[in-house]
């Protein structure tokens, strides 16, 4: 499930675009394992005993049904749930979205961001994932566990909070320039008209 297009605004550019870590799905996924072989052991008592065949049918729909509740809550549930969840680095912001039925999310632009930290264990760098944490100005920091690859996320990210500050200092210089330009241009003008004056 590829980040929308129209979510972004005109000229703006993706550079770095992730769904969490599957590490994430291991819990879930090893409960629907286990909920499994439950269920398969189940059956297979269920078949093995000498219950009549009504009360047999009957105890495989249960084990049938409990089977197909564990599979859409510890399966299909976290399944959809990292599809819909993403992390986007664009040059201009970074955004946060997840959810399906209920969305939420969080645009931080890149011009507000002040630091930019990683921290992973041992088992994070093996897997190359971790938490990239977010400091922007005048809010708390902003942690977001699970990020694939995170050293790079947090190298690509730092370039772009760096890119932004050099076009900011390069805009007020240039406007620094403007400014002085149209003083000393003014200066000029008004010692040209002391001078007629004079005359």
């Amino acid at each position: 499930m590829s980040f929308p297009r129209d979510n972004l605004a005109s000229g703006e550019r993706v550079v770095v675009h992730h769904h969490p870590h599957w590490k994430c799905l291991i819990g879930p996924f090893s409960v629907f394992v286990v909920c499994t072989g439950l269920a398969g052991l189940a059956a297979g008592a269920i078949a093995a005993s000498t219950i009549n065949s009504t009360l047999a049918l009957i105890l495989n729909i249960v084990v049938a049904v409990g089977w197909g509740a564990a599979a859409a809550w510890f399966f299909v549930r976290p399944l959809i749930a990292w599809k819909s969840t993403h992390f986007v680095l664009t040059d201009r912001r970074v955004i946060f979205r997840r959810g399906v039925l209920t969305r939420s999310g969080i645009d931080i632009p890149i011009r507000r961001i002040n630091t930019v930290e990683f921290r992973h264990g041992l088992l994070d760098r093996m897997m190359r994932t971790g938490t990239l944490i977010i400091e922007s100005a005048s809010d708390e920091p902003l942690l977001f566990d699970d990020v694939p690859q995170v050293e790079r996320v947090h190298s690509l990210l730092y370039h772009e909070v760096l890119d932004e500050r050099d076009d900011g200092f390069d805009d007020r210089y240039d406007s620094a320039d403007r400014d002085e330009g149209r003083g000393h241009d003014g200066d000029s003008a008004y010692s040209r008209r002391v001078e007629v004056d004079r005359r």
